[in-house]
Protein backbone atom coordinates (compact mmCIF):
# COMPACT_ATOMS: atom_id res chain seq x y z
CA UNK A 1 0.00 0.00 0.00
CA UNK A 2 2.31 2.43 0.75
CA UNK A 3 4.34 1.48 -2.44
CA UNK A 4 1.32 2.57 -4.51
CA UNK A 5 0.96 6.09 -2.32
CA UNK A 6 4.65 7.16 -2.84
CA UNK A 7 4.10 5.93 -6.97
CA UNK A 8 0.90 8.13 -7.02
CA UNK A 9 2.59 11.06 -5.63
CA UNK A 10 5.74 10.85 -7.84
CA UNK A 11 3.60 10.79 -10.46
CA UNK A 12 1.66 13.86 -9.26
CA UNK A 13 5.15 15.29 -8.83
CA UNK A 14 5.60 14.61 -12.81
CA UNK A 15 2.29 15.95 -13.56
CA UNK A 16 3.21 19.20 -11.67
CA UNK A 17 6.30 19.38 -13.91
CA UNK A 18 4.40 18.71 -17.28
CA UNK A 19 1.58 21.31 -16.34
CA UNK A 20 4.45 24.00 -15.81
CA UNK A 21 6.18 22.85 -19.39
CA UNK A 22 2.63 23.51 -20.32
CA UNK A 23 2.48 27.34 -18.82
CA UNK A 24 5.78 28.14 -20.08
CA UNK A 25 5.05 27.01 -23.31
CA UNK A 26 2.34 28.86 -23.23
CA UNK A 27 3.53 32.07 -22.44
CA UNK A 28 6.33 32.34 -24.84
CA UNK A 29 4.06 31.56 -27.35
CA UNK A 30 2.28 34.66 -26.41
CA UNK A 31 4.81 36.67 -26.15
CA UNK A 32 5.92 35.33 -29.54
CA UNK A 33 2.30 36.20 -31.05
CA UNK A 34 2.50 39.89 -29.34
CA UNK A 35 6.19 40.34 -31.45
CA UNK A 36 4.95 38.62 -33.98
CA UNK A 37 1.94 40.92 -34.33
CA UNK A 38 3.90 44.45 -33.35
CA UNK A 39 5.23 42.98 -36.45
CA UNK A 40 2.75 43.74 -38.59
CA UNK A 41 1.60 39.96 -39.22
CA UNK A 42 -1.43 38.62 -38.56
CA UNK A 43 -1.83 35.25 -36.31
CA UNK A 44 -4.03 32.37 -36.15
CA UNK A 45 -2.55 29.32 -34.13
CA UNK A 46 -1.18 30.87 -31.35
CA UNK A 47 -3.76 32.17 -29.35
CA UNK A 48 -5.49 28.91 -29.82
CA UNK A 49 -2.72 26.81 -28.66
CA UNK A 50 -1.62 28.94 -25.74
CA UNK A 51 -6.03 29.03 -24.40
CA UNK A 52 -5.48 24.31 -24.95
CA UNK A 53 -1.68 24.46 -22.96
CA UNK A 54 -3.38 26.52 -20.46
CA UNK A 55 -6.65 24.66 -19.82
CA UNK A 56 -3.90 21.42 -20.29
CA UNK A 57 -2.08 22.49 -17.32
CA UNK A 58 -5.00 23.02 -14.88
CA UNK A 59 -6.25 19.63 -15.78
CA UNK A 60 -2.91 17.92 -15.53
CA UNK A 61 -2.20 19.86 -12.56
CA UNK A 62 -4.99 18.98 -11.01
CA UNK A 63 -3.18 15.76 -9.30
CA UNK A 64 -0.15 17.69 -7.75
CA UNK A 65 -2.38 20.45 -6.04
CA UNK A 66 -4.70 17.94 -4.52
CA UNK A 67 -1.40 16.44 -3.13
CA UNK A 68 0.27 19.21 -1.99
CA UNK A 69 -3.31 21.03 -0.77
CA UNK A 70 -2.35 23.77 -2.59
CA UNK A 71 -6.56 24.39 -3.59
CA UNK A 72 -9.22 27.15 -1.73
CA UNK A 73 -10.45 25.01 1.33
CA UNK A 74 -12.59 25.71 4.21
CA UNK A 75 -11.01 23.91 7.47
CA UNK A 76 -13.83 25.25 9.74
CA UNK A 77 -15.80 21.94 10.91
CA UNK A 78 -12.56 19.99 9.98
CA UNK A 79 -11.00 21.82 13.08
CA UNK A 80 -13.82 21.74 15.67
CA UNK A 81 -13.56 17.37 15.13
CA UNK A 82 -11.28 15.68 17.38
CA UNK A 83 -8.77 13.83 15.28
CA UNK A 84 -10.41 11.03 14.87
CA UNK A 85 -13.06 12.88 13.27
CA UNK A 86 -11.07 14.86 11.21
CA UNK A 87 -9.16 11.37 9.89
CA UNK A 88 -13.19 10.37 9.15
CA UNK A 89 -14.27 13.37 7.57
CA UNK A 90 -11.06 13.07 5.40
CA UNK A 91 -11.70 9.63 4.02
CA UNK A 92 -14.85 10.43 3.30
CA UNK A 93 -14.25 13.56 1.08
CA UNK A 94 -11.78 11.66 -0.32
CA UNK A 95 -13.98 8.82 -1.54
CA UNK A 96 -16.60 11.92 -2.69
CA UNK A 97 -13.79 13.23 -4.61
CA UNK A 98 -12.72 10.14 -6.30
CA UNK A 99 -16.29 9.42 -7.25
CA UNK A 100 -16.92 12.79 -9.02
CA UNK A 101 -13.08 13.05 -10.50
CA UNK A 102 -13.44 9.16 -11.86
CA UNK A 103 -16.96 10.21 -13.38
CA UNK A 104 -15.55 13.51 -14.87
CA UNK A 105 -12.75 11.52 -16.16
CA UNK A 106 -15.40 8.68 -17.95
CA UNK A 107 -17.29 11.48 -19.39
CA UNK A 108 -14.26 12.90 -20.58
CA UNK A 109 -13.00 9.67 -22.22
CA UNK A 110 -16.34 9.20 -23.80
CA UNK A 111 -16.19 13.30 -25.25
CA UNK A 112 -11.92 12.33 -26.43
CA UNK A 113 -13.31 8.73 -28.30
CA UNK A 114 -16.43 10.75 -29.57
CA UNK A 115 -14.01 13.31 -31.42
CA UNK A 116 -11.80 10.81 -32.09
CA UNK A 117 -14.11 8.78 -34.45
CA UNK A 118 -16.01 11.78 -35.69
CA UNK A 119 -12.74 13.01 -36.91
CA UNK A 120 -13.65 16.43 -35.22
CA UNK A 121 -11.17 19.54 -35.22
CA UNK A 122 -11.86 23.11 -33.77
CA UNK A 123 -13.40 24.82 -36.92
CA UNK A 124 -10.88 27.62 -36.80
CA UNK A 125 -7.99 28.71 -39.46
CA UNK A 126 -5.17 26.61 -37.43
CA UNK A 127 -8.54 23.91 -37.48
CA UNK A 128 -6.35 20.95 -35.15
CA UNK A 129 -8.47 17.79 -34.28
CA UNK A 130 -9.80 18.14 -30.92
CA UNK A 131 -9.33 14.75 -29.13
CA UNK A 132 -6.13 15.34 -28.47
CA UNK A 133 -7.22 18.86 -26.40
CA UNK A 134 -10.10 16.79 -24.85
CA UNK A 135 -8.04 13.78 -23.92
CA UNK A 136 -6.39 15.90 -21.42
CA UNK A 137 -9.99 15.47 -19.05
CA UNK A 138 -9.54 11.97 -18.63
CA UNK A 139 -5.73 12.07 -18.32
CA UNK A 140 -5.71 14.78 -15.68
CA UNK A 141 -9.13 13.79 -13.91
CA UNK A 142 -8.10 10.36 -13.72
CA UNK A 143 -4.46 11.05 -12.17
CA UNK A 144 -6.86 13.13 -9.40
CA UNK A 145 -8.97 10.43 -9.20
CA UNK A 146 -5.91 7.79 -8.39
CA UNK A 147 -3.94 10.77 -5.39
CA UNK A 148 -7.66 10.87 -4.01
CA UNK A 149 -6.93 6.98 -3.70
CA UNK A 150 -4.05 7.48 -2.60
CA UNK A 151 -4.94 10.06 0.38
CA UNK A 152 -7.80 8.08 1.37
CA UNK A 153 -4.85 5.02 1.92
CA UNK A 154 -2.65 7.21 3.33
CA UNK A 155 -1.67 6.10 7.19
CA UNK A 156 -2.14 8.45 9.91
CA UNK A 157 1.46 8.79 10.92
CA UNK A 158 2.15 9.45 7.11
CA UNK A 159 0.99 12.71 5.74
CA UNK A 160 1.80 13.83 1.86
CA UNK A 161 5.44 15.39 2.39
CA UNK A 162 4.14 19.06 1.50
CA UNK A 163 6.30 21.73 0.16
CA UNK A 164 5.54 24.91 0.56
CA UNK A 165 4.47 26.33 -2.74
CA UNK A 166 2.41 29.23 -1.62
CA UNK A 167 0.91 30.97 1.60
CA UNK A 168 -1.28 28.28 1.93
CA UNK A 169 -0.95 26.49 5.07
CA UNK A 170 1.71 28.76 5.87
Amino acid sequence: MRQFVRFVDRLSDACAVAAAAMLVAATLIVCYMVVYRWLGNSTWWEIELATYLIVGAVLVGSPYCLKTRGHIGVDLVSEWLPPRGKRALSRILAVLGFAVCAYLAWEGLQLTLEAWHKNEHSGSMWNPPRWPFFALMPIGLGLTALQYVADFLRSDDAPAKVATVSGQGA
